[in-house]
């Protein structure tokens, strides 16, 4: 083999600096091609005949080749860019005093459906400072079409210029909406009306989800990221709420009774993105979703059912099977999710477990594993103190896991479908997130259906929302 002079390692070098403005103009595999073509030539030309020398170079274009398109099949990481809650005016709050002064002097109540809604105010864990929209305020109370527009735009709209204030970015930017709430669907939907009121462009791909319950904010979002991996540099809105006007209930059935003591006025907004600057200006990265649901089973059906009472007035019946179900539900859950999140002691303590009650002890009990081995905060529904706390239990969550979602449920009430938002919002004001952290978001609905997400923070949360509905209360929490 020929020796190689120094001007031979110049003309080299030069070689090299010429072709890589090529890079620019090229396809990857195209450059990778013209590369080894490059070389190949340069071998022939200074008699390099060796077969390593080929051997080497082709076995690198082999690996670059195969590296590039692996990894021009994985769809770029779904951003949670930022999120923003709805704090209803002062005006809105509804003391435990005069929700019951109101509701006696509504003729379609007895004495003992007002006694029922008291009884169930306190047990359910909310403070007297939850909201109820306009409408509810009435005496009677306005459940027409025209008041569940006017509160979807009461809730929605500053949810969404707030959104848009956080980001800095325009309504024509937005290429995904999703907007969801279980019980109001109108015509034109509530999508079409954000996509009038904002003049959206003529190509956003819009969806509206209804009938879903509680668990379909967290379901919206991991439709958002099922159509950010099909469709790249993009941007999606999701708005989740519940209208309260179009589900207020007038009967005496207790069952449905429920519903007008728990549900209060609430909205988020959530913007996620799959464009390769988000990672620099995101506060969350979605790294995990999984939807499990029961609708098949009866029990799990009628847990929480809409339906007429024996009068014909319209209410969700909550069963009382619904803890029972709630149960069966997310133990299924949580095992497909163990089995894709947690690490291999936990799942291996698991299946032990499950071995020894089925072939030796039939009273031993099952191990749970525990999450929080890889998950240091929780995002749980907060349908009413009783459910928070059998969740917990299901899962071994101690008080402060639970703290936001009491704290939420305390100050807020049951928001459905946005109640996350606030819960998340709650430990970003006590500084509680980490760079680093994981956050698991669970959501529980109608059918029964859940769907978990699992966040992961990219930046310490420090900054101090003025604008958050924490800001002029966070001091005041937790409490006993």
């Amino acid at each position: 083999m020929a020796a190689i002079s120094q001007h031979d390692y110049g003309l080299l070098f030069l070689n090299l600096i010429n072709i890589l403005p090529l890079s620019t103009m090229l396809s990857k595999p195209t450059f990778f091609a013209f590369i080894i073509v490059a070389f190949e030539a340069l071998f022939i030309l200074q008699q390099w005949r060796h077969p390593i020398f080929h051997f080497l170079l082709l076995s690198y274009f082999f690996f670059a080749i195969k590296t590039y398109f692996l990894k021009s099949k994985q769809p770029r990481p779904v951003y949670l860019v930022d999120f923003s809650c709805y704090k209803p005016p002062s005006k809105c709050k509804v003391p435990f005093s005069s929700f019951i002064h109101h509701a006696s002097m509504i003729e379609a109540f007895d004495t003992e459906s007002v006694e029922f809604m008291a009884k169930t105010l306190v047990s359910l864990g909310l403070s007297q400072e939850t909201y109820l929209p306009p409408a509810l305020h009435c005496i009677p109370p306005k459940t027409h079409h025209r008041e569940s527009i006017n509160e979807a735009q009461m809730v929605l709209f500053p949810v969404m210029d707030e959104l848009l204030s956080k980001t800095k970015l325009s309504p024509h930017d937005i290429d995904i909406l999703i907007v969801n709430c279980s019980g109001f669907c109108p015509s034109p939907s509530l999508s079409s009306i954000i996509i009038n009121k904002y003049s959206m462009k003529s190509d956003i791909k819009s969806y509206n989800l209804s009938g879903m319950g509680c668990s379909a904010g967290t379901i919206s979002v991991d439709l958002a990221q099922n159509l950010l991996k099909t469709h790249e540099n993009k941007t999606a809105i999701v708005l989740s709420t519940e209208i309260l006007s179009t589900g207020w209930y007038s009967g005496h059935e207790k069952p449905k009774l429920i519903l007008n003591c728990v549900f209060r006025m609430g909205g988020a907004g959530i913007l996620l993105s799959n464009k390769k600057q988000a990672e620099n200006t995101s506060k969350y990265k979605l790294i995990h979703s999984l939807r499990t649901q029961r609708a098949y089973d009866d029990t799990a059906y009628y847990a929480v059912y809409r339906e007429e009472d024996s009068r014909g007035i319209l209410g969700v019946t909550f069963n009382k099977d619904l803890l029972q179900a709630v149960s069966e539900t997310l133990r299924s859950h949580i095992t497909l999710l163990g089995s894709q999140i947690l690490p291999f002691t936990e799942q291996f303590f698991h299946v032990i477990s499950i071995l020894r009650k089925k072939l030796i002890d039939k009273s031993a009990e099952i191990y749970t594993p525990n999450f929080k081995t890889v998950v240091q905060h929780f995002c749980l529904p907060s349908s009413g103190k009783p459910l928070i706390r059998e969740v917990a239990k299901g899962l071994n969550l101690n008080g402060r896991n639970i703290e936001p979602a009491l704290m939420t449920l305390h100050r807020f009430g049951n928001q459905s479908s946005s109640s996350w938002w606030y819960e998340l919002g709650y430990m970003e004001g006590k500084w509680r997130v980490k760079k680093g952290d994981k956050i698991w978001v669970l959501g529980l609905g109608t059918g029964i259906k859940c769907c978990s997400l699992v966040l992961e923070c990219l930046r310490p949360i420090v900054e101090d929302d003025k604008k958050s509905p924490w800001s002029c209360c966070i001091q005041q929490y937790p409490i006993q």
